[in-house]
């Protein structure tokens, strides 16, 4: 079949990767410059968009924020309505969404105004987390405030466009689900991951290396199975999850949903016979879903540095991804996956590459 990715960052090339493995042809929309390029080269083929989209049996998307002009083209080719996706791309939505299924998030409020961002910050008894409805991530518009400080410090930030304020929960860590929908309904989900965050943004992630209680990897596929059909969607989706409480007293509040694959699914690259890319791509064609094979492994995240040191290119246990992006501060530049270690192995390798690896500030 032949696919047509919107976006042609690292997560597209990865999906164009496994589009190619798999015996598909693929193109990608640079959609930045709304040029049509091949998979691994940034040279522009002379073709327009709309040329590109009817050359293409499916089209799909590495990123959510979907240009309304792209949609529109491609409305016969997306499995997946785009309208009934921006649930996930509008906090307040999301959050709506999930009251609506049933399935447990943060106590939270919406504000849609100044004026309503005070009276509802004024409100609450405990420390939340306030987060702009639209756009934002790695902790970008995002801003936490307790009682007793100033609110209207706050208003020129936050209080600037429609958000939602949540409370902050005690939680014992950040978990995720990533799984695929395919055309005819059949899902499949990988084992639930333990995410670490600094700054907000995603620094690594430990897979395979603990079993999570068999309750909370089924409230996940369940929470998964749910906003999937309700969705109608097709393709890789994660879930970002706060664990509360403890033993069989755990129970799991969403965070966030982002419908595409996602990086807490990198792992999958090493330690699983197939990664998210390739789900994603067999559920948007209806191929079968393997029987899942899954390794420890560490993904650890290169964020604004110039490179990854040469001792880890050439670590026995890692694969190293590099995206050839110009470094910034907060920028992810790359990751490196290990597999086969212990956990104790796992954690010696965050404590002594994370500060070198990770420009956040």
């Amino acid at each position: 079949m032949k696919l047509l990715i919107l976006g042609n960052g690292q997560l597209g090339q990865m999906l164009a990767q496994s589009c190619i493995q798999l015996g598909h042809e693929v193109l990608l929309v640079n959609t930045r410059s709304n040029q049509v390029v091949p998979a691994a080269a940034h040279i522009a083929f002379d073709m327009t968009i709309a040329e590109a989209m009817q050359w293409a049996d499916i089209v799909s998307w590495e990123h959510e924020q979907l240009d309304p002009e792209h949609v529109q083209l491609a409305a016969d080719k997306l499995l997946t309505d785009a309208d009934k996706i921006r649930p996930l791309t509008h906090r307040q939505l999301e959050k709506a969404m999930c009251d609506e299924l049933g399935i447990k998030t943060s106590p939270w409020n919406a504000y849609d105004s100044q004026t309503a961002f005070v009276t509802a910050l004024e409100k609450w008894q405990q420390a939340v987390v306030i987060k702009a409805s639209f756009g934002g991530y790695d902790g970008k518009s995002q801003w936490r405030w307790q009682p007793g400080e100033d609110v209207q410090a706050l208003v020129a930030h936050a209080g600037q466009q429609p958000g939602i304020i949540e409370a902050m929960i005690p939680f014992q860590c950040e978990v995720s689900i990533v799984g695929a929908r395919a055309r005819d309904g059949r899902i499949l989900c990988y084992p639930l991951v333990e995410n670490v965050h600094r700054q907000g943004i995603l620094s690594h992630t430990f897979a395979a290396f603990d079993t999570f209680p068999a309750h909370l990897q089924h409230a996940a596929e369940d929470a998964f199975r749910k906003i999937t059909e309700h969705l109608g969607y097709v393709g890789t989706l994660a879930i970002e999850f706060f664990v509360v409480g403890e033993g069989e007293e755990a129970e799991l509040l969403v965070n966030e949903i982002a419908p595409r694959v996602h990086n807490s699914g990198h792992w999958s690259l090493t330690g699983c016979n197939a990664s998210q890319f390739d789900l994603h791509i067999r559920a948007l064609t209806n191929m079968p879903f393997p029987q899942l094979t899954v390794s420890p492994t560490l993904m650890l995240n290169a964020i604004g540095c110039e490179k990854i040191a040469d001792a880890l290119w050439q670590h026995p246990h890692s694969q190293v991804f590099w995206y050839g992006k110009e470094p910034r501060v907060g920028r992810k530049v790359g990751h490196i996956n290990f597999r086969d270690l212990s956990k104790d192995q796992a954690n010696s390798l965050v404590e002594d590459w994370t500060e070198a690896l990770q420009l956040l500030s």
